[in-house]
């Protein structure tokens, strides 16, 4: 399992549950990742080809793509190397946000896009984007910029900031407390989808706090589910087959 995500944590705790062996790979950006059950490998794989060897050598039955919806380059190299290595494969992807009627949006295409409509927009904005693609709103000198992440940010940052380390999941009334702290005018964030991190969309609508929503990047096209009880059920049902495949062999001789 490609993971890092909090349903990739529930796929492997639901999965070694029903006694199936899963290797966790994490790519190793987070300081202190939370650790899902099964076996933990870190750090990457040389890309679509390394992984493709590394399934081969392994012998690794399915995959599950339960990566953050914005890490498009690990999905590309999943759906490329397991196609290479013939394993098959599904991405378990969470819905996207969607906004409501109460709801003041306004969506962008990239980090560069949004960093334009910032300039626009706010005053004094909540940047709520990772720490990774911070160097978009680096060249923004006149708004102040609250910048929340996990672990502490590499420069460029913009001129006027403060940083604050935090993890979810994040409370409605907490998110407003913060907002209201620092005097937020305009929210930043990307359509991560989810439960985990959306109380600040809440807390922006109660606040009556405009959004600015980065878009989803495209990925493959690939066999997709968005809950883990669907994810559970694919591995389970190859699982099956498998162990079938293996019966059905002794049985002929093979």
């Amino acid at each position: 399992m490609l993971g890092g995500t909090s349903e990739a944590r529930a796929l492997a705790a639901e999965l070694v549950r029903h006694g199936v062996h899963v290797v966790s790979s994490l790519a190793g950006r987070v300081r202190a990742p939370r650790l899902p059950d099964g076996e933990v490998r870190i750090g990457g794989f040389g890309g679509a080809r390394g992984l493709a060897t590394w399934l081969r050598e392994t012998g690794v039955r399915c995959v599950v793509d339960a990566t953050h919806p914005f890490a498009s380059r690990i999905s590309q190299s999943a759906a490329s190397g397991t196609g290479e290595a013939g394993v098959p494969l599904l991405r378990l992807e969470r819905a996207g946000w969607h906004a409501g009627a109460a709801d003041d949006w306004r969506w962008a295409g990239s980090l560069d896009e949004a960093a334009q409509l910032c300039a626009r927009l706010g005053t004094r904005i909540f940047l709520t984007t990772g720490r990774q693609g911070l160097a978009a709103f680096a060249g923004l000198d006149q708004p102040w910029f609250l910048i929340r992440c996990v672990d502490p940010p590499d420069p460029p940052l913009p001129a006027r900031c403060e940083v604050v380390l935090d993890r979810g999941p994040y409370t409605v009334d907490g998110e407003i407390d913060l907002m209201r702290q620092h005097g937020i005018d305009l929210l930043v964030t990307k359509d991560s989808g989810g439960t985990y991190t959306a109380a600040k969309l809440d807390a922006a609508r109660r606040l009556g706090v405009p959004v600015v929503v980065v878009r989803r990047p495209s990925r493959p096209r690939v066999h997709t589910v968005e809950t883990v009880d669907e994810a559970a059920a694919w591995v389970l049902a190859h699982a099956g087959a498998i162990g079938k495949a293996s019966k059905d062999e002794r049985e002929d001789g093979i």
